[in-house]
């Protein structure tokens, strides 16, 4: 659990001071596997479920923001946060796209990620074996990465598609969001969607073999 409180602070703080959209988008991912290690080592049902929830919801997450990135370097030619910017009126559709991801990444209630890292929180309030004090802080720990998550995402859409960089300059590559790009996009909203709104779709699958583990 130390170890994973380490990896979400450690994470988070890098990912705010880096000016690349795709090791932004790295170093997120970093920072929440973080909450995966704190499931597992709290050693209950509710942490262990909160864990491997993390995982497949976050593969969703972190697969989309990376497509979106691949996407968004394909209309710009560019990963730096410090050449984008303005393009929220010409590409509405990514903005939408990249809009929603980032909420769900830093956990949106409804959304897969905010069921996942509520149970890891509940896991480890819950975990008998710890002390009072060593929960606290590891609690701590996970909260600040929630608002650093919103931090350096939000910071992230507002350098990205506001203000005037690329919109006052000619390129034929800002083209929206096409059909195929849309359709994969919302393959992946959904189980997201899905998840959040009804975690008991998934949760049985491995509920026995959580049981047989935990504490």
């Amino acid at each position: 659990m130390l170890f994973g409180a380490i990896q979400i602070a450690y994470a988070s703080f890098i990912s705010m001071s880096q000016r690349n959209l795709k090791k932004r988008i790295a170093y997120s991912s970093i920072s929440h596997m973080g909450f995966v290690t704190i499931g597992i080592g709290s050693l209950t049902d509710s942490g262990i479920d909160g864990a491997m929830l993390q995982m497949i919801s976050h593969g969703l997450i972190g697969a989309a923001l990376f497509f979106l990135v691949g996407t968004c370097y394909d209309r710009t030619r560019t990963y730096l946060l410090d050449q984008l910017g303005g393009v929220a009126t010409t590409l509405p559709k990514l903005f939408t796209m990249f809009s929603i991801f980032s909420l769900a990444s830093l956990a949106l209630p409804g959304m897969s990620g905010f069921v996942s890292e509520l149970l890891v929180f509940i896991g480890v309030s819950t975990a008998e074996q710890y002390s009072f004090p060593f929960k606290i802080v590891i609690t701590l720990v996970g909260a600040i990465d929630t608002v650093s998550t919103s931090i350096y995402l939000l910071s992230m859409l507002r350098r990205m598609f506001y203000g005037y960089r690329l919109v006052n300059q000619s390129n034929s590559y800002l083209i929206d969001l096409g059909p195929r790009e849309l359709f994969i996009l919302i393959c992946l909203f959904l189980p997201i969607l899905g998840i959040g709104s009804y975690p008991n779709l998934i949760l049985p699958i491995w509920r026995n073999k959580v049981s047989s583990i935990s504490l």
